[in-house]
């Protein structure tokens, strides 16, 4: 049976966690923890339910120092700075993935994304399949033969075939997908007027980026609507089109520690999780958990 390695964007995660549950947990000093609980409560499901023997969380803390932001210093400069609280509670998630037995992969030049990225690539020289935990479409450049994707809070797993299904190109072109309808949410620019559905057809044509802009004079003779605006704004915009791609294309060549041994998981530490948890104020629910996944 083929090893598998499950890796998580633990980002994503604690986000959601800060945002849906009640500002209602408080540790020891009187600071709230509601989104450490939430993501702690996640990792114990996705841990219950996996149960995975290779596993890593990986966080972002290059929101303004990634790569990118030296290419592109508008990238990302849409987002607002996480809050103080938000940060603080940023350390503790870290703390209880690696308490509970998880790697955890940070950097400050290469973020969350990357470092998922260059995991899986350099696993699957030792015989891996991975399986990326997140509902973020930009991963769908990595899934390859055996991979998934998985939408833990959805409970929807899928492969090659449902990068397909969801956005119409298959994982080789979702990088220049997106350097064609930009992605709002990173601040990624793409070519102006150019949305989901002729991005996908322009690639099922041409197949990559590359050749669309090599083959731009082609483009008012397809069947595709708008076909002669598309091509005039794609000679207008080929070199935002070609940054649009740098910025949205995963790195695969992040600094990870030495791959497969550094993501076996390991067993929880129980006197870290104990006074982690001391600290944190956490419950008995929360620590039998914690054992059960010992037994």
């Amino acid at each position: 049976m083929q090893p598998t390695a499950h890796l998580v964007d633990a980002s994503l995660y604690v986000f959601r966690a800060w945002h849906s549950v009640p500002d209602e947990f408080f540790d020891v000093d009187g600071r709230p923890v509601n989104a450490v609980y939430g993501f702690t409560r996640f990792l114990l499901d996705l841990l219950e339910r996996a149960r995975p023997t290779h596993a890593a969380a990986a966080f972002d803390i290059a929101l303004t120092s990634s790569f990118r932001n030296a290419i592109y210093p508008a990238y990302k400069a849409n987002r607002e700075p996480a809050p103080p609280d938000l940060k603080r509670q940023f350390e503790g998630c870290r703390e209880v993935a690696a308490a509970l037995g998880l790697a955890v992969l940070a950097d400050e030049t290469y973020e969350a994304d990357d470092l998922i990225g260059s995991a899986l690539h350099g696993l699957r020289a030792h015989g891996f399949r991975g399986v990326i935990v997140s509902a973020d479409k930009d991963f769908g450049q990595l899934i390859g033969p055996g991979d998934e994707q998985w939408d833990f809070a959805r409970g929807q797993r899928w492969g090659a075939d449902g990068v397909h299904a969801r956005m119409g190109v298959r994982p080789e072109q979702v990088a220049d997908y997106l350097a064609l309808t930009g992605d709002a949410i990173d601040n990624i620019p793409g070519v102006p007027g150019v949305g989901a559905k002729t991005a996908a057809a322009l690639l099922a044509h041409f197949g990559d980026l590359d050749a669309v802009l090599a083959r731009v004079e082609e483009i008012p003779f397809l069947r595709l609507r708008g076909a002669a605006a598309a091509a005039a704004r794609l000679r207008e915009h080929a070199g935002q089109a070609r940054l649009s791609r740098r910025l949205a294309q995963i790195a695969l060549d992040a600094p990870l520690p030495a791959l497969p041994g550094a993501l076996v998981r390991r067993a929880p530490d129980a006197a870290a999780l104990d006074a982690l948890f001391d600290r944190l104020r956490f419950g008995p629910l929360t620590r039998s958990r914690v054992r059960a996944l010992t037994e």
